[in-house]
């Protein structure tokens, strides 16, 4: 992690998000020590991506995430980053993460429910960590990720029914299972913020040619104006896929 930073600030990126399955302990001295260093190097620290999973219909299932999500947000207060990112889950009747990449992110509900209890689940389940987020001072970003929230209209109505000002959207440029810039500009109203994806090398999965000068007209249309963060998933070595895909960024949004 304190790799990534000096990385970062060499290669002139103006803030790390913090990935929290990539974190060493959550120990004060690796806190402190992650704080001190993007403090010094002049990094801001804006998100901590985090996963869970809201969609079960065992409420002590639940119940176990809303208390890591919890555990999350006060991670994030110590060590200054102001939001996490939060997923949906999903339903896991497709196992293998490579057959869910074939079908989409369109995976069939548990037999005897329906996507409606599942968005029920996942407004209630954000609802219960409110109190925290807000005592906290530290925001819920909800990502169209590959579950539920592959629909980007499932990302508004949870958003919409949470209805509170500590959760926003997260907008991921590269998570549709149809035309991306379609699917951008339904959450772009809304969006907190944006991970934005590339592919240099190409990717496991899938490889998109997103054209950064329209998402960037599609966002500044919606009066965007918070922090896009790289995302770069191809495989080609990251020291030379990485600046080049901050060079594409800065051109489009700067």
């Amino acid at each position: 992690m304190l790799q990534v930073l000096e990385d970062a600030a060499r290669m002139g990126f103006d803030g790390v998000e913090i990935l929290h399955r990539q974190m060493e302990d959550e120990s004060p001295s690796t806190v402190n020590a992650i704080r001190r260093r993007a403090f010094s190097l002049g990094l801001s620290l804006p998100l901590l991506s985090i996963h869970q999973d809201f969609v079960s219909p065992a409420r002590d299932e639940r119940q176990r995430h809303i208390r890591h999500t919890i555990n999350c947000l006060e991670l994030a207060a110590r060590l200054g980053i102001p939001a996490i990112r939060l997923n949906s889950g999903r339903w896991k009747t497709i196992p293998s993460f490579d057959e869910l990449m074939k079908v989409k992110g369109n995976e069939p509900p548990l037999p005897g429910f329906t996507d409606a209890d599942a968005l029920k689940w996942c407004t209630e389940s954000i609802q219960e960590c409110l109190p925290a987020a807000e005592r906290l001072g530290v925001m819920m970003a909800l990502e169209n990720h590959w579950g539920l929230t592959t629909d980007p209209e499932n990302v508004l109505k949870i958003w919409r029914a949470v209805n509170s000002p500590w959760l926003g959207v997260n907008l991921d440029t590269g998570n549709y299972p149809g035309d991306p810039y379609a699917g951008i500009e339904i959450l772009a109203p809304h969006a907190t913020i944006v991970q934005a994806k590339t592919y240099h090398g190409g990717r496991e999965w899938y490889t998109l040619e997103l054209y950064y000068p329209r998402i960037a007209g599609i966002l500044a249309r919606h009066n965007f104006k918070g922090w896009v963060s790289l995302e770069m998933e191809g495989k080609e070595d990251p020291a030379a896929a990485v600046p080049k895909s901050l060079a594409t960024l800065r051109s489009a949004f700067g």
